[in-house]
């Protein structure tokens, strides 16, 4: 992987690095750290295998659509969640199955349930201790 160290890019102080094409954009004052490098290892891996330009797309398409659903759009993303879960396991690489991705694009588990539909399930265990 190329790092580059560049006050330029991310152009917001709001993220400490980038990873555009492969190569590395941190800012000058950021620590690199192995967590850091492994972080963007994974994004470089599922940049390949959508051959770069896809990934952007779908980076972007995904980050829209999440704006719209309760949470961080950022950090909802699919190739994010799958980035941040593996960060410190550093034989990740090593194991990962291509297009891992996909699985992270689900509702997160533990994720909060409409009230209508908690509703719902009541009634319908009711029904069942019931009438089962």
């Amino acid at each position: 992987m190329i790092i580059v160290r560049t006050k330029y890019l991310p152009p917001s102080r709001n993220f400490t690095a980038i990873n555009l094409f492969g190569v590395f954009f941190v800012h000058p004052d950021v620590k690199i750290t192995k967590r850091l490098i492994n972080h963007e290892s994974i994004h470089t891996a599922q940049m390949r295998e959508l051959l770069y330009l896809p990934f952007y797309i779908i980076y972007l398409i995904e980050w829209l659509v999440r704006l719209f659903f309760r949470g961080n759009a950022y950090f909802n993303i699919s190739f994010e969640r799958e980035a941040y879960k593996n960060e410190y396991d550093y034989d990740y690489l090593e194991q990962r199955k291509h297009f891992s991705w996909i699985k992270y694009m689900r509702k997160k588990k533990g994720a909060k349930k409409s009230k209508k539909r908690k509703k719902f399930r009541r009634k319908l265990n009711k029904y069942y201790k019931h009438n089962g």
